[in-house]
């Protein structure tokens, strides 16, 4: 008798050719983007964006929290149609997750604010434009279909004004006030690592770009020669001044009298989405909703302000609890899959990932950041399965 032949459509699996180019397919999760940027990064950059404040406590304690949340998966249930699309103020993501708002953006990648928002778009998502950017709102907007803008409100109405109609006028139609930077934090490693800004240009910042060349020449020479010195673009309605300086000091625009007052005149003039980041206290969650904010970004700024400050996972549930009704987001610390699923169980609507996209992005420019994409969603979806749940917010 001869042997069974199994049929080509039942009992065998074909496997789909990885396209996935050679360069990439050693990086299995999002930190092996940070591994991978440490070492083409100068220390000055990577230092910039991979580091916290003092001691490190509060960006440590992101990470910390996530590991102290479990599951309890169900088993024996039909988890074959599962889908992540998730809305969003009306709009549908294939994913629940984007890019959170990350300055320097150019400095760190090549052309890395477009980047960062081309990649989100093509992986059915999307990436906050930061006020902190040194590409011009309008070009992000024009090229790369950003439509979210996070800013650093001024303290003062008149520069609210023309902020907002400048914001407006490129097209945007979603407005983050980050709310938690009255001042800036103390970051003593960029002082260590020689990271300043306006740049200012030392023997150890010639040093690390010497010993540093694909960067040198690949990120910061090709933005040098295709679009000029860098400004800081965005951060009011006037571009601001140069990366590169003696004696200008970067302004912080009179945030320290930002104000509650200041939000209502930015909910009667703007007429888009309004977004309030920043939120760790649920008083400041009801006031956001009392003041007319659509929505809130539960966030500690990735540990990068105040040393110390609770952990935006550990904020997450009271905030929930106060505002019910209310779309609640939330970044700081997600590195996987699971932290993604364990943020939505809690509360979250949506969430925001910043560093790893941004060293996706510093090594592979937008082809890193789909990759780096690629990855948390497969993770979310292994995970769902794992669960027993079709989409993520069955997890509530």
């Amino acid at each position: 008798m001869a042997p069974l032949t199994p049929s080509p459509t039942v009992g065998t699996v074909r496997r789909k050719p990885n396209q996935t180019p050679w360069r990439l397919r050693s990086a299995l999760s999002l930190d092996d983007f940070e591994r991978r940027a440490r070492r083409h990064l100068p220390l000055s950059m990577f230092g910039y964006v991979s580091g916290g404040v003092e001691t490190n406590s509060s960006l440590r304690g992101n990470g910390e929290a996530f590991q102290t949340i479990t599951f309890r998966p169900r088993i024996l249930r039909d988890v074959s149609a599962r889908s992540q699309k998730t809305n969003l103020f009306g709009k549908t993501y294939e994913v629940p997750f984007g890019v959170a708002p990350m300055g320097f953006s150019a400095m760190v990648a090549y052309d890395g604010d477009i980047a960062l928002a081309k990649g989100a778009a093509g992986s059915g998502t999307f990436a906050i434009c930061s006020a902190a950017s040194l590409t011009p709102l309008e070009r992000v907007a024009r090229e790369a279909g950003s439509r979210w803008f996070q800013a650093y409100v001024p303290g003062d109405e008149s520069r609210i004004v023309a902020l907002l109609e400048r914001v407006a006028a490129a097209g945007f139609d979603h407005l983050v006030v980050t709310a938690d930077v009255p001042i800036t934090g103390n970051r003593e490693n960029n002082a260590r690592n020689g990271f300043d800004a306006p740049f200012r240009v030392t023997p150890q910042l010639i040093w690390q770009g010497a010993t540093h060349p694909r960067w040198t020449i690949g990120t910061l020479g090709r933005e040098l020669f295709n679009r000029g010195m860098p400004h800081f673009e965005n951060m009011e309605s006037v571009q601001g001044p140069p990366l590169f300086s003696r004696d200008l000091v970067r302004s912080t625009i009179a945030r320290d009298k930002l104000n509650w007052e200041h939000l209502k005149i930015i909910r009667e003039r703007w007429r888009g989405k309004l977004i309030l980041k920043g939120v760790l206290d649920p008083e400041d969650a009801k006031l956001a909703q009392k003041f007319g904010c659509d929505g809130i970004i539960v966030s500690n700024h990735g540990g990068r302000q105040l040393d110390g400050a609770l952990p935006s996972i550990v904020a997450l549930p009271a905030i929930r609890d106060a505002v019910p009704d209310m779309i609640v987001m939330l970044d700081s610390g997600i590195r996987r899959g699971t932290d993604v699923l364990k943020a939505i169980m809690l509360g979250a609507d949506f969430v925001f990932v910043g560093r790893p996209f941004l060293f996706a992005a510093a090594t592979d420019g937008e082809a890193g950041v789909r990759h780096a994409m690629s990855i948390l969603r497969e993770e979310i979806d292994r995970d769902m399965a794992l669960l027993g749940v079709v989409a993520p917010h069955e997890l509530r």
